[in-house]
């Protein structure tokens, strides 16, 4: 298995089965082209088997943190290391770019995410209420 760092817009939509819908292209090329967002893929030979991305996130008072924004493994590299090694590449990501931590929110549910988070090791902190607001006002 690899791990490359992906810039490239045909990259992702060759990996688009990793995502949780179909890549919308504008997103894509605004998401690769923005300083701080990154996206690393996983591969097997030639077949993207992992993606995770992130976002560092900076406040002024607090410095800068990366923050997981998906994790996404394909069926059939389940339960073989592909996610943990995308977190641990996306943390040594954070550590080269000055972080000074890295997050992720997953469903109180989603056992296989929290397994593979610890294993790459992530500690529990207290739980939170997250609260959303759709904005595109089709309600």
């Amino acid at each position: 298995m690899r791990i490359e760092r992906i810039t490239d817009a045909a990259a992702v939509h060759r990996a688009a089965d990793l995502f949780d819908g179909p890549p919308l292209p504008d997103a894509t090329e605004k998401f690769l082209a923005a300083p701080g967002h990154h996206l690393l893929l996983a591969y097997d030979g030639d077949r993207a088997i992992g993606m995770i991305s992130g976002v560092e996130m900076t406040h002024p008072d607090k410095g800068t943190e990366m923050f997981i924004y998906e994790l996404g493994v394909a069926p059939l590299a389940r339960l073989k290391g592909v996610g943990t090694a995308l977190v641990e590449s996306l943390a040594g990501i954070a550590r080269e770019r000055g972080c000074y931590g890295m997050w992720v929110g997953t469903e109180q549910d989603n056992e296989a995410a929290q397994r593979t988070y610890r294993r790459a090791g992530a500690n529990e902190e207290e739980p939170f209420l997250l609260l959303s607001w759709d904005v595109t006002g089709d309600r």
